[in-house]
């Protein structure tokens, strides 16, 4: 990538920071140890403890920070902790004075971690991309540098629009977890004149029942057994399964048939009690034990209008309500909750297949609003990467 700035070596700007912390310091915490900087942002992630079995280097605040194995996939960063306190690495990182008077330290950065740098490292230091970049041969690779005023003017635009951008990723966000949840707002709402005299059990032909969960080894040749995640947020996926080879008894009740409704009955408070429909693919295929099986009683229900009524208001906040556990991240719901589900009973089948045209016009309806707001994220994500380019070609 050509820029319309000069060039200069790093080392001109750049000073290698070659001091060894105290001991005593990083075992008590005061100089805590990066464990990683991340490839995405360049964030630094910091150990638990202050125990090394290497050698280490300081870092003070304001330091440049590189992953000599990793800085061409991004793990450069500027050590900026919020209580102003040297940190250390191992000596597979360094660490450079920045000299402010020529650049800005995030102008450097952005530059460093973008794929201009990349570029001349493969030309300037090719085994740099393949084995440890150390500081002799990182420091002496050129780098297009403009006036400090034209860097800060630079950083300005690019974190004015990296604000607006993060703004518009969270009204995204929030416009989509509205949509999650806009479909059992509708069941609900369009539901709310019926009395909820019956239970879920009145329109099961048996109880609910756990699968089973074999041990599965990967061999094509063995049977199909469903993951957790073959149900997720009501949605069933074909794709989510296992192959086991133990033995299997044909007569047994874990396997599955077309129009079974799986419910998962362990899983986050949000994905507890989440439930989707068997569509007979993989087949045969053999559900684990962490989801139950409902086999409703098509004399008098219909499995998608049970499937649509699941999602809605009043089954989700009386599954949270019941769901038990000691683990914020792990709740489970029992047979005798489910069988107790509140049910609109007294709906005919009739009706129950007009009110599944109502609700699959509305999730259709959902689900285009939702490849919109796919199609705004996407761009988003683009944004950034388009808007770095454009500053260091100068056109910014």
């Amino acid at each position: 990538m050509k820029t319309p700035w000069p060039e200069s070596p790093l080392g001109e700007v750049l000073t290698e920071r070659r001091e060894t912390p105290k001991e005593e310091d990083v075992l008590l915490g005061e100089q805590p140890i990066i464990a990683k900087i991340r490839f995405s942002d360049g964030g630094i992630e910091l150990r638990p403890s202050g125990v090394s079995r290497t050698n280490l280097i300081s870092i003070y605040p304001g330091d440049l920070v590189l992953s000599g194995i990793n800085a061409v996939k991004g793990a450069i960063a500027l050590y900026e902790p919020p209580v102003l306190r040297k940190a250390a690495a191992t000596i597979h990182y360094s660490t450079y004075i920045i000299d402010k008077n020529r650049v800005v330290p995030r102008f450097i950065w952005m530059l460093l971690r973008h794929d201009l740098f990349r570029e001349r490292l493969e030309r300037y230091v090719p085994n740099g991309i393949k084995t440890e970049l150390k500081a002799r041969k990182f420091l002496a690779v050129p780098v297009p540098l403009p006036s400090l005023h034209d860097q800060q003017r630079i950083v300005a635009k690019i974190d004015q629009i990296a604000t607006r951008i993060e703004e518009a990723r969270r009204l995204s966000s929030s416009v989509e977890e509205s949509e999650d949840a806009l479909l059992g707002a509708i069941i609900t709402n369009m539901l709310s004149y019926l009395p909820l005299e019956g239970y879920l059990q009145d329109i099961l032909w048996e109880k609910p029942r756990n699968g089973w969960s074999p041990r599965c080894n990967g061999d094509d040749s063995g049977v199909a057994v469903l993951t957790l995640s073959a149900v997720y947020q009501f949605t069933y996926s074909s794709a989510a399964y296992k192959i086991t080879n133990e033995s299997t008894d044909q007569n047994a009740h874990y396997w599955l048939k077309p129009g079974d409704l799986l419910m998962s009955r362990s899983n986050s408070i949000e994905l507890v009690g989440n439930a989707a429909i068997y569509t007979g693919s993989p087949a045969p295929c053999i559900y684990p034990d962490l989801l139950m099986r409902l086999r409703v009683r098509e004399d008098i229900a219909d499995v998608n209008f049970v499937h649509y009524w699941l999602q809605s208001r009043t089954v989700r906040q009386y599954i949270k309500k019941n769901a038990k556990g000691t683990s914020p991240t792990m709740k489970k719901i029992s047979q005798g909750v489910v069988m107790n589900i509140p049910w609109p009973k007294g709906l005919s089948i009739q009706d129950q297949k007009e009110y599944i045209t109502h609700f699959r016009d509305r999730e259709k309806a959902i689900h285009r609003l939702k490849q919109k707001h796919n199609t705004v994220a996407q761009e988003l994500e683009v944004l950034m990467p388009s808007l770095l380019d454009q500053a260091f070609r100068g056109e910014l």
